[in-house]
């Protein structure tokens, strides 16, 4: 896929999530989700164990911001040394600490409780769209773009993505699981970072558009 192709898609999916994300909205603000929500959370937790609680607060743990901060540093210094990557690294920082602020003034504009009928942990704040779920979209989602043209391989690139992906799934799972998310708020956070990611990708392949345009010869 060239560059100008990479620059269409990436408009084109953030255009998508966008749309996907105002329909969840939309929803949520219609209370016309309840059901669906109650349903999705009684199937998930009616598969609660003591051995299945740990694994999910371990993944819980990895969608964390202190998680997300050492992943993304280790990330960096990956990309830096032994990529060497120079502007791939603006980009990454930028999704990274754009994700949290994106979600908190998200949060703050639908003021959506947590759910109140089974937690397996406590914590405070408001519930759509999840952080969890945006910070892992935003993290494996860019380095998906970020470390796909350096793998040669068919079956190298596709682990890439299963790997990030389940990553993704199920960081927001266990959200689910543990009673601190509607399966909403999953849903909205992954088309909210979604949104995002794209965005950022357009913008980072349109100046990479201008400056190949400028260094060919008129």
């Amino acid at each position: 896929m060239n560059l100008k192709s990479q620059f269409t898609l990436a408009f084109m999916l953030s255009v998508l999530c966008l749309i996907c994300f105002s329909g969840m909205a939309i929803l949520i603000s219609g209370s016309k989700i309840v059901a669906f929500d109650h349903d999705v959370i009684s199937f998930i937790q009616g598969f609660e164990s003591p051995l299945l609680t740990t694994i999910m607060k371990f993944f819980t743990f990895i969608g964390s911001t202190p998680a997300v901060a050492m992943i993304s540093i280790l990330s960096l210094f990956f990309l830096y040394k032994v990529l060497k990557h120079r502007t791939e690294l603006i980009l990454f920082i930028a999704i990274i600490i754009g994700s949290p602020i994106l979600n908190g003034l998200l949060k703050l504009l639908f003021h959506r409780a947590r759910p109140n009928f089974h937690r397996l942990i406590e914590i405070n704040g408001y519930s759509f769209p999840s952080g969890h779920a945006m910070s892992a979209f935003a993290v494996y989602g860019i380095l998906s773009f970020l470390l796909w043209r350096h793998i040669p391989t068919r079956w190298g690139r596709t682990l890439l993505i299963l790997i990030c992906s389940i990553m993704i799934l199920l960081i927001g799972i266990s959200r689910i699981y543990l009673g601190v998310h509607y399966p909403s708020d999953v849903i909205g956070g992954y088309f909210a970072s979604g949104c995002w990611v794209a965005i950022a990708i357009w913008f980072y392949q349109r100046y990479q558009e201008k400056k190949s345009e400028q260094r060919r010869p008129n």
